[in-house]
């Protein structure tokens, strides 16, 4: 299986699916069909059946049950698009064998030392796949994608594991917080999901940050420097007095835990225009429609000292926690841990600090925690992954299907 997990990843990873936040279109970007296209056809070699691929980017698939036991319908989810944090074209993985805790030479200029990522410590012995330092690897989620194909293929192979139905679904966009935006729930006909698309070995989540994105316009007047005195209004210097208005402690390199942030993605302009990118994200919901009243609460000064055409701000809500719609189904949660206990795992719960799909699935009546998919230092050219990790990863799957199996009557 360890061989099997390393080659769909490096294979997977090379297919260039980065999503790209300024598209209008679902998917936002239409090379995230070669991969989807690929996997189409994947799912048909392995013998899976009922396989549907939208124009929307959403594929689709059914394992059907092996058993008569009544059992719901359990559903597990990845996603196809990259980071457009980082670039995803070219992408070149490299592989280390038996990862001795040293440097790892990403390139000629570029190194990955665990004295500035330690976390590479716990990977001593294993097998990792790593980025030639030029891109990011995409680990995130193709590793997920990784597990569930190699799961499902697993149990076409093994028939003498009992399970009920199970449907797959990989799907565009999450990277842009627009992945279930088109996804049909009643068609995929699940009762219950798992996105694979957390980190390191052990995670398990079902608390996400309430989300929403903020776009800012300041709008100023261009008058020439040298007789501008009372005339001239520069929309950059509106959009640097309104981001200092923001919270200096709130930020995403000062937050951890159940802290959140207020993030400027963004920031563009000129004279007579310039535009900030937020995101705004907290588990509590107060703090979080708190942190909503703040931007509205500094729009407004500025429009009193500059008029009210001087600032635009655009709030939209993006996902809210899961939490509230996985608690009382906790026994889904419950299944994941002990599969991940009795596979010698150390369940380790902990909220999301960012979104999966399941945060809005969750909402739209299909509640779907988070399972580690292996990523480390994603977004970035330090990314990398286990395939010891993959491997394991995908074992929870298979004892996720075999426990529902086991427990029902």
């Amino acid at each position: 299986m360890k061989e099997t997990v390393i080659e769909r990843l490096i294979r997977y990873a090379k297919i260039d699916t980065q999503s790209d936040p300024e598209s209008s279109t679902t998917p936002s970007t239409e090379k995230q069909f070669d991969l989807l296209n690929l996997l189409k056809d994947e799912l048909e070699e392995i013998g899976l059946t009922e396989i549907t691929l939208d124009e929307n980017g959403y594929l689709f698939a059914t394992l059907p049950a092996n058993t008569d036991k009544d059992l719901p319908t359990i559903g597990f989810l990845a996603h196809v698009d990259t980071s457009p944090d980082f670039s995803g074209t070219n992408v070149n993985p490299q592989r280390i064998d038996n990862y001795d805790g040293g440097d790892i030479r990403l390139n000629d200029e570029l190194t990955m030392s665990p004295s500035y990522f330690p976390n590479l410590k716990n990977y001593v012995g294993q097998t990792l796949i790593t980025t030639d330092g030029t891109t990011l690897l995409g680990a995130d989620d193709k590793a997920g994608i990784v597990e569930i194909m190699t799961a499902m293929e697993y149990l076409v192979q093994h028939p003498e594991i009992k399970h009920g139905k199970i449907r797959v679904a990989f799907t565009p966009d999450e990277e842009i917080g627009r992945g279930p935006h088109k996804f049909d729930v009643k068609a995929f006909g699940a009762d219950y999901a798992y996105t694979m698309d957390g980190g390191p070995l052990g995670e398990l989540q079902y608390e996400s940050f309430n989300a929403a994105g903020v776009k800012v316009t300041t709008r100023g007047t261009s008058v020439h420097p040298g007789s501008a005195k009372n005339k001239m209004v520069n929309a950059i210097t509106l959009a640097i007095q309104f981001q200092n208005s923001m919270p200096k402690e709130s930020v995403p390199e000062k937050t951890e835990g159940y802290e959140g942030f207020i993030h400027l993605m963004n920031f563009n302009g000129h004279i007579e225009e310039a535009k900030l990118s937020y995101i705004i994200r907290d588990h509590d919901r107060e703090k979080f429609e708190a942190k909503k009243a703040h931007f509205l609460e500094v729009e407004q000064m500025v429009k009193n000292k500059y008029g009210e055409d001087a600032i635009t701000v655009e709030i939209e809500d993006q996902y809210y926690n899961m939490r509230e719609k996985i608690e009382p189904v906790k026994e889904i949660v419950d299944i994941a841990y002990k599969a991940m206990e009795n596979l010698n795992i150390e369940p380790i719960i902990e909220p999301v600090r960012g979104g999966t799909d399941g945060s809005q699935l969750s909402f739209m009546g299909l509640p779907t925690p988070n399972i580690f998919a292996g990523g480390e230092n994603m977004h970035g050219k330090f990314e990398f992954v286990s395939a010891e990790t993959m491997e394991k990863a995908t074992r929870v799957i298979l004892e996720i299907i075999r426990l529902y199996e086991e427990q029902a009557k």
